[in-house]
């Protein structure tokens, strides 16, 4: 098979008539097959994209995987367990539908490694208990069944095919954490408290999740046009408070954010601007745990070093 060209770091000039005929293809609702001929700006933004998913997916196992020791029974560990392999699993697909647009594994996994690349705000936060979990699972998951879910429909098929297997698992692990979630909201005053905790402080970085507002992304405009995303930051952002707001008021919690309520006039949610500041400096690898996770992914990097020695000098004798 043909390798694609890799990806120029400034995307050049492309040739006009190929242009016109790919945007043609895009606006019949077609989509792209790898090695279909692409705009090298097309290719840019989905390897951009598909990237941060997969470094998202290595790195959002880590915050769980501090409990899998203190899970409070065997069965919520052996959960836990199955849902932490699930998230690395989903990253190593990723990895694969992203080389395609011409970016190599380890390279990318190296980009990760030393900050150079970006994965999710939520993961660069810390985990203090076993309250953490659930929100995770409840809320990040299903921020994140928002954004992946649409991207079902992406004009880059090999993404969209990856992401039914990866939602169909998303979703159970949502169903986990609404089991544990429910345990918690209807257990003892100071297990309802440690849920009220977790769901306050948690609340912000999943309003991050989404991205910055519409006008703020610079992104957005080009990446809606050719339907590598098919939905806009504000969009997911409201449908995610749809759906997931009354699993706080449903179980009679404190809403963590005093100026959310639901916009009759406009059918839409109204709620307080997040801190864009804070969302920044965390993405930039700034976070409160951003250091240690990164460092405990490279102290595993280098300890298994002898196993890519190995794999690699296999594949040159066989």
């Amino acid at each position: 098979m043909t390798q694609p060209s890799p990806v120029p770091d400034h995307p050049q000039q492309d040739d006009p008539e190929k242009l016109a005929a790919f945007e043609a293809k895009i606006a019949a609702g077609d989509r792209i097959e790898a090695g279909e001929w692409m705009p090298q700006q097309y290719r840019f933004e989905c390897l951009r994209l598909i990237q941060m998913h997969a470094n998202s997916e290595l790195m959002g196992a880590l915050p769980e995987r501090e409990w899998i020791p203190r899970a409070p029974t065997l069965a919520r560990k052996m959960a836990l367990v199955a849902k932490v392999q699930d998230e690395v699993g989903h990253a190593q697909l990723l990895y694969r539908v992203a080389e395609d647009l011409g970016k190599p594994r380890a390279q990318m996994l190296e980009d990760l490694l030393s900050g150079k690349s970006k994965f999710h705000n939520v993961f660069h936060y810390p985990v203090p208990t076993w309250a953490d979990v659930p929100v995770i699972q409840v809320f990040v998951d299903g921020a994140a069944m928002q954004t992946q879910g649409a991207l079902r429909s992406c004009s880059y098929a090999p993404y969209a095919r990856v992401l039914k297997r990866i939602c169909y698992e998303e979703d159970f692990h949502i169903r986990l954490g609404i089991d544990v979630y429910r345990a918690l909201a209807e257990g003892t005053p100071t297990q309802r408290a440690m849920l009220q905790d977790a769901v306050d402080r948690w609340w912000q970085p999943i309003m991050h999740f989404f991205g910055p507002r519409d006008q703020a992304s610079p992104h957005l405009e080009t990446m809606m046009r050719w339907r590598i995303k098919v939905k806009t930051n504000d969009e997911l952002r409201q449908q995610f408070l749809r759906q997931f707001v009354p699993f706080i008021t449903d179980y009679g919690l404190r809403l963590p954010d005093p100026n959310l309520k639901w916009n009759e006039a406009e059918q839409r949610y109204d709620h307080s601007e997040p801190d864009w500041d804070e969302f920044k400096r965390v993405i930039r690898g700034e976070g409160p745990k951003t250091a240690a996770r990164l460092q405990l992914r490279n102290d595993y990097w280098q300890r298994h070093h002898w196993v890519r020695e190995a794999m690699t000098a296999w594949g040159r004798a066989a």
